[in-house]
């Protein structure tokens, strides 16, 4: 086993962790409440940035001379905090004295100079509304959970973007997210009095975490929570099983992502992709435990054991597994010598690659007109070859979708029990390697073609074969598509 945090490239042997990359601009957050800030302007865009600042608790000064109808209306109705008080001219060199902050929607290029030039000598960091070779900061896109405030910034250069991003976050972060992060201000104190800095409080305030992700904190959760102050923090550790998906991070669950982000360690699989592992915290000791057929490998007993290990010193455990855990991943094993060793699991289901790949090739494993059955069916024994078990003839109905798991080496194997099951040599068949992920690679054909076409794939992918009538039209649009270009 080995520790990794650098590209595949470079496992299984030790690497350092990555260091922090070049950032555009440096997130700042001003606390303004109560202090004075100065707008300066009379358009919508500066009655945003006023409001925007009152919010934010600021006593806020509006030289404007001529308001518009927005101005004049956040004006007379105020803002949900702060203050807001009208200088009925326009804005004087003097006016951003003793000022926090400094934003104008200045009329022209000497304007702009102007205010930025008064507002250095003020000693004021100051923002020109669109133009920011003047100012020394920038506003960025804003999701509001107070006290949980995200910004988003691009530099200017894509401001749109910065909007998608905040509406993506949004969906993600439940606004009861807000109640949650008052209760821990009202918490912090005890934290900081009763347990000792470094893991006991990262614990606690990781077993609190993962409560705020959901409905709004009652009465019942806040004296669950000082209850487990009371007795030192957070309990023993813990294993938590992620499916880790197909390859492509952007298929991770939001509970996956999460666990990541609480781990103390992560046991992952050699399938597990490096944008996958990018999404840990930073700080978790990531060790490699993979098994692959034909390369050196991990027994699973040794990583059964190096789990129990782990939690018995309090460390949460990521024992991160490519696809889903349930699905040819050792789930059932793993669960059982964790409760026989008293040790607490939970299991965080992912996307299994069969799932993928019916994305891939754009069909539904059950197509009411085509399958009444889904199979997956595991092309790989603990001796290499095809399990002596399976039942042929089941698989050789054509009415049912059969995906086979790790069937690269005995894709020739495969055919032959097909074909000698009775099943037509034109059933339509597919193959896929490494799906989901930059390298992936496709056939469609037959299952009389089967092994030829097991024999295009790049050697060392992972590969999935689908057999059956689902599949018949991406076969069908794939012959098209060579025909046109003939």
């Amino acid at each position: 086993m080995s520790d990794a945090t650098t590209p595949r490239s470079k496992r299984p042997a030790e690497a350092r962790a990555r260091r922090l990359g070049r950032l555009a601009l440096l997130p700042l957050f001003a606390d303004l409440d109560g202090r004075p800030a100065l707008v300066a302007g009379d358009s919508p865009a500066a009655a945003w940035k006023a409001e925007l600042l009152a919010a934010a608790g600021a006593d806020v000064r509006v030289a404007s001379a001529d308001p518009c109808a927005e101005l004049a209306a956040l004006l007379s109705e105020g803002a949900a905090a702060g203050r807001l008080t009208r200088l009925p001219r326009a804005w004087r060199p003097d006016d951003l004295d003793d000022m926090s902050i400094a934003v104008a929607d200045a009329a022209d290029e000497d304007e702009a100079r102007r205010f930025a030039d008064a507002a250095r000598a003020a000693g004021a960091p100051c923002n020109v509304i669109d133009r920011p070779a003047y100012g020394g900061f920038q506003f960025g896109a804003i999701v509001n959970r107070s006290p949980v405030v995200i910004g988003i910034a691009t530099k200017g250069t894509a401001p749109i973007l910065a909007q998608a991003i905040r509406r993506r976050i949004e969906t993600l972060l439940p606004p009861a997210l807000a109640d949650w992060a008052a209760l821990a201000g009202r918490l912090r104190q005890q934290v900081l009095a009763r347990l000792a800095a470094g893991a006991p409080r990262r614990r606690f305030w990781e077993t609190f975490a993962e409560r705020a992700f959901g409905a709004a904190p009652t009465a019942r959760d806040e004296t669950a929570l000082t209850n487990l102050l009371a007795v030192g923090g957070a309990s023993g550790g813990r294993v938590t099983l992620v499916g880790a998906g197909p390859g492509d991070a952007g298929l991770l669950t939001l509970n996956a992502v999460r666990a990541l982000q609480a781990a103390d360690v992560i046991l992952f699989d050699a399938l597990v992709s490096d944008e996958v592992l990018e999404l840990a915290r930073r700080e978790a000791r990531r060790m490699l435990v993979g098994k692959r057929g034909g390369q050196e490998s991990c027994r699973q007993a040794d990583i059964n054991e190096l789990m129990v290990k782990l939690a018995r010193q309090g460390k949460h455990v990521v024992r991160l597994k490519a696809g889903d855990p349930g699905v040819f991943g050792r789930t059932g094993e793993e669960l059982e010598r964790l409760a026989a060793e008293g040790v607490p699991a939970t299991v965080v289901p992912g996307i299994t690659a069969a799932s993928a790949m019916a994305a891939a090739f754009r069909v539904s494993l059950t197509h009411r007109d085509r399958a009444r059955a889904v199979r997956f069916v595991t092309g790989h024994a603990r001796h290499g070859g095809l399990p002596e078990d399976i039942d042929w003839q089941a698989i050789a109905d054509p009415s049912t979708t059969t995906v086979f798991y790790m069937g690269g080496r005995t894709a020739p194997a495969i055919q032959a029990r097909l074909l000698d099951a009775g099943l037509s040599g034109d059933t339509p068949a597919v193959i896929v390697g490494a799906v989901s992920r930059p390298d992936e690679r496709r056939w469609r054909g037959t299952v009389a073609g089967l092994a030829a076409g097991m024999a295009t794939m790049p050697p060392g992918q992972p590969v999935l074969l689908g057999i059956g009538e689902t599949w018949r039209a991406a076969v069908a649009g794939a012959r098209r598509v060579a025909s046109a270009l003939r």
